[in-house]
């Protein structure tokens, strides 16, 4: 059996996976009896975290709100400030963390007073988010309603808006949230028609918890990313970009990130593969890579970078005259 501390750790870890746990079910999975149980979950009461305990045959443990955050964790102050940097972190603000964000967000708003979440909500509604390109702007409320639900495995509802902008409701059983480029998607399976799909978490409007919990379903995909990328090819139109770039694969790959797939190509090259609804974002992107690179497909994509660049040279510096060109980068060739 683990020693007091570590198993007090673990069970505030368990309280905080889920929204619910029944307490045989708690004592099982910690290895104690249910007496031993209550006496740690007294010490964490001690401590300041808001745990509620319901009696009965289904009776069982969940945390709660509180009047104030846990003392060992944060003061109100790191608090508010830890709410608002994941906010901005969930909009892909830094590269890689987007997801772990709103998961850390959804923790840090469960056991959040009502007091700071005001403060929180007051300094997101008065804050302008700027986003690079045409990326549309997510609620980090709604992200977090979700990323609940899909930890509580909660049924939940929400308005959506398709495309067309037309506005229907929907009862889902909430499975993941993923990041994929610049925009937030939503795979669950939807009750209304009997079948999995992805949703955009920007066009979800007011998501609502019902209380009626359910089994996990199979999907029909080796993962929530899986399925998001292959709704998403079926749904895109726009361009196939295949790329064979002379850099090292590590580099392209954290560049490109989830936007595209990067395979070896040997004798230090890879291929990259994407597909874009505009071919500015490949342009951008050999142009960061700064490397040579032979474009595979699509041809366009040549006359678009050539175009960038008869556009780049009429550029003047401030009294008129024009600019002094640079030594050229290698060409670009299809």
């Amino acid at each position: 059996m683990a020693n007091t501390s570590s198993r007090t750790l673990r069970l505030l870890s368990l309280l905080q996976t889920h929204r619910y746990w029944p307490g045989p079910e708690l004592a099982d999975r910690l290895g104690v009896s249910v007496r031993t149980l209550r006496r740690d979950i007294d010490r964490l009461r001690e401590l300041g975290y808001p745990v509620e305990a319901s009696r009965g045959v289904d009776g069982g443990y969940q945390l709660a709100p509180g009047a104030a955050l846990p003392p060992l964790v944060l003061d109100d102050e790191e608090a508010v400030a830890l709410a608002v940097g994941l906010q901005a972190a969930s909009q892909g603000g830094v590269a890689g963390i987007a997801e772990s964000s709103v998961r850390a967000l959804a923790k840090v708003v469960q056991v959040m007073p009502p007091r700071l979440r005001r403060r929180v909500d007051a300094l997101r509604a008065m804050t302008v988010p700027v986003t690079w390109g045409a990326a549309p702007a997510t609620d980090p409320a709604v992200l977090t309603a979700l990323a609940q639900a899909c930890r509580d495995t909660e049924r939940i509802e929400f308005g959506y808006r398709a495309a067309n902008g037309e506005r229907t409701d929907r009862h889902v059983e909430p499975l993941r949230l993923v990041s994929l480029g610049r925009r937030w998607y939503l795979v669950a399976y939807d009750l209304g028609r009997h079948d999995w799909r992805s949703f955009r978490a920007d066009r979800i409007d007011a998501p609502r918890t019902t209380g009626a919990r359910f089994l996990p379903r199979a999907l029909p995909a080796e993962d929530a990313a899986a399925f998001v990328r292959a709704s998403v090819d079926q749904r895109a139109s726009g361009w196939d970009v295949e790329l064979v770039v002379d850099a090292p694969i590590a580099r392209v790959r954290a560049l490109v990130e989830r936007w595209g797939t990067v395979e070896d190509a040997g004798g230090g090259r890879c291929r990259l593969r994407m597909r874009v609804d505009s071919l500015d974002w490949p342009a951008m992107l050999l142009g960061a890579l700064g490397a040579d690179a032979e474009i595979v497909s699509p041809p366009e994509l040549l006359d678009h970078v050539h175009g960038w660049a008869q556009t780049f040279r009429r550029l003047r510096i401030g009294n008129g005259a024009p600019a002094q060109a640079a030594d050229p980068r290698p060409e670009i060739t299809p």
